[in-house]
């Protein structure tokens, strides 16, 4: 494929394939071991004068190569049409005022966490600071092997349960974000997009950026007018870079849009969207009278809210991709 005297006229795209293929290569190298030290273990269990060293050992490598399995086991809940791309995560504040806003920039940063983590490089492409505190919304891509694959089921609203630090009395205070994952669609190929169909506006960046951003228009809003699907960009220095990024959100929109009509029963990539308020919420964080992180969708729980907020989500992203696939 990549001989081909064309495939590196798009050069994000040809680098995405390109990473995608040493994935899958370094998955198959992956797989060759785990077959081989199969079979030596399977050669060594034969043989009915081992010492207790030799048990030791046995027993030492049929643990790692339960590990690789389960792993692998894992792997086969990202076989989605754009599991292996990259991410797109949007966080917006709901019910709650100030505490909502607050406790969407927590999210913000619970997700900011998991991504360096897993060695996942994130850039933030949008974000509208709240007046108070916290953020109303942001927009961050996240780039890295399954990274979409990974943080799809994290799509849906969360729930905050704690004493509130913007009210005098220290009142408990429930708070509610949303949060959107999409996949990254960098081919300009993938859906159409007629050009007539766009109204674009342009506006002064709000957010951090430098002197030189906050006294030029350089910040990029387009509405979709057929399906009234609004995008912005602001993060980059100009106008034609906050376009390009606005137009690469415009994409993975319609394009999961696209699928939600054609597997709606399923809705592989959106989840189940609703509005930001109390009884719609995928996943509880109780802060006060006592500790829980809880999954509704799952059951999944921990008292250690203080670890999920770092970043260590695994354990309710892996039970919750085993109850999307199940659905």
């Amino acid at each position: 494929m990549s001989a081909r005297p064309d495939f590196w006229n798009d050069a994000q795209v040809a680098g995405r394939i390109m990473r995608e293929l040493e994935v899958l290569q370094s998955e198959k190298n992956s797989f060759e071991k785990l077959e081989k030290t199969l079979s030596d273990l399977e050669t060594l269990a034969e043989f009915s004068n081992l010492d207790a060293a030799d048990v030791a050992e046995l027993e030492h490598e049929y643990k790692k190569a339960k590990h690789t399995i389960d792993e692998w086991e894992f792997r086969t809940l990202l076989g989605g049409e754009y599991d292996m791309r990259d991410a797109l995560v949007t966080i917006r504040s709901g019910a709650g005022g100030v505490d909502a806003q607050d406790w969407a920039e927590m999210l913000l940063r619970m997700y900011l966490r998991y991504a360096e983590q897993h060695d996942w490089q994130a850039r933030c492409i949008e974000e509208s600071r709240g007046n108070e505190a916290g953020i109303k919304s942001a927009t961050i891509e996240i780039s890295g092997a399954y990274a979409y694959g990974y943080l799809r089921s994290e799509a849906g609203i969360h729930r905050l349960v704690r004493l509130s630090p913007f009210n005098a009395n220290s009142l408990r205070q429930t708070s509610f974000a949303s949060v959107e994952v999409l996949p990254v669609v960098d081919d300009v190929k993938a859906i159409e997009i007629k050009p007539e169909n766009l109204r674009i506006d342009t506006y002064r960046a709000s957010g951090a950026g430098g002197q030189h951003v906050n006294k030029t228009e350089s910040a990029v809003r387009i509405t979709h007018l057929p399906t009234g699907i609004i995008v912005s960009s602001q993060n980059e220095r100009s106008q034609l870079q906050n376009r390009e990024e606005a137009m690469k959100i415009l994409r993975s929109k319609l394009i999961k849009k696209q699928l939600e009509e054609q597997e709606e029963a399923k809705r592989i990539l959106r989840g189940e969207q609703k509005s930001a308020e109390w009884g719609n919420q995928i996943r509880s964080y109780v802060l006060h009278p006592y500790t829980l992180v809880k999954d509704h969708r799952t059951e999944t729980e921990t008292s250690n809210t203080a670890k999920v907020l770092d970043g260590q989500l695994d354990e309710f992203i892996e039970s919750a991709l085993k109850y999307l696939q199940k659905k």
